[in-house]
């Protein structure tokens, strides 16, 4: 009679390509690792400082100036 005992070794399985879902998750990982490095990194500071400082009230009441750009625009709205 022969004996009925099973194979030890594992049968050979093909190696399938990652599927989609793990690309979106490995994507997913390394666009979060992207922002927090992107977050962690120092920042120059900006010019809005420098342009709100020049921007002041003038000194004789209203805050409103006719300017060649506001002149340009009341002449585009026109009929």
């Amino acid at each position: 009679m022969k004996s009925t005992a099973f194979d030890q070794r594992q049968p050979e399985v093909p190696s399938a390509p990652p599927s989609k879902r793990r690309s979106l998750l490995l994507g997913a990982g390394v666009a979060g690792l992207a922002a927090i490095a992107a977050k962690a990194l120092p920042v120059a500071p900006t010019e809005v400082a420098v342009a709100s400082a020049k921007a002041t009230a003038p000194d004789q009441g209203g805050g409103y100036q006719l300017t060649q750009h506001v002149l340009r625009y009341y002449e585009t709205t026109r009929i």
